[in-house]
């Protein structure tokens, strides 16, 4: 269990640093956290949870419709970014773990992740912890990276110049797979649909020095890799300039998702 706790500190460690609200911005990825609430169809009044919210990707726009909204992330850094974006909404801002949720049984009406709940380490333990807070009835709603996408690729790249996880951290990426997602919530009936957000950078070179300087996990394998860093900025580089739609040098980087919707059987109390 030392070794477990351990590892959550590190994942708090990943996510505060460097600055990911700017990271968002700068790619234009706080508009899949709106994608989701529409696609909930989520209405005034409704008890909404958005897990491992980070900045506020969904939280936020479940807050401007009216809902009675709660943002639960294990990163103080993120909470605190998400609660300097969401001022004024009335947002109730929890730290805590997506494993372990400090809520009792059927406590929302709609539970939302958007690229969050995907890097818990234990998929099932989360899938069941969303499951026991969700009502009767209640919506759920998920957008995860594909394994075949161009972030899955990005993953892949980046992860291949570090450690291997430990055994008993799932693959985020798993959480992109229809298969695995039924397996994960059998109480829950369940659709899919496969989107794409559009990533754009000034330059494909812009958009490495944004990754190197403001998202967490290259931020550390930069720092851990040394002089071996410009082996995967070059990976890097590779990927982007090969995955570019633009036709000129601003990148546009197809990103494929899938959005999962479902809804807990009312006969599961």
């Amino acid at each position: 269990m030392q070794r477990f706790a351990q590892y959550k500190e590190s994942v708090r460690t990943t996510w505060a640093t460097g600055d990911y609200d700017a990271m968002m911005r700068a790619e234009g990825l706080y508009e899949v956290g709106q994608r989701l609430v529409d696609a909930l169809a989520v209405r005034a009044g409704e008890d909404v949870l958005d897990v491992a919210c980070g900045t506020g990707n969904a939280t936020i726009p479940a807050a401007r419709i009216g809902a009675h909204v709660t943002g639960l992330d294990l990163t103080p850094a993120m909470l605190a970014k998400a609660r300097e974006r969401g001022a004024g909404l009335g947002i109730d801002w929890v730290e805590g773990d997506a494993e372990d949720l400090p809520f009792p049984d059927a406590s929302f009406g709609v539970v939302l992740s958007s690229f969050g709940c995907m890097f818990a380490p234990r998929h099932e333990v989360v899938a069941a912890e969303i499951a026991r807070v969700l009502r009767p009835g209640g919506r759920l709603g998920v957008c995860a990276w594909t394994p075949e996408g161009t972030i899955g690729e990005f993953f892949r790249a980046v992860g291949a110049y570090g450690p291997p996880a430990p055994e008993y951290v799932d693959p985020p990426l798993a959480w992109g797979s229809e298969e695995t997602v039924r397996s994960l919530f059998p109480g829950i009936e369940l659709s899919f649909s496969r989107e794409v957000c559009v990533i754009h950078h000034p330059s494909v070179v812009e958009a490495v020095k944004c990754y190197g300087t403001q998202f967490g996990p290259v931020m550390l394998a930069r720092e851990a890799l040394g002089d071996r860093w410009p082996a995967l900025r070059d990976d890097l580089i590779d990927l982007f300039e090969r995955n570019n739609t633009s036709g000129s040098a601003r990148l546009l980087l197809p990103a494929e998702y899938l959005m999962i919707r479902g809804q807990r059987r009312a006969s599961n109390a």
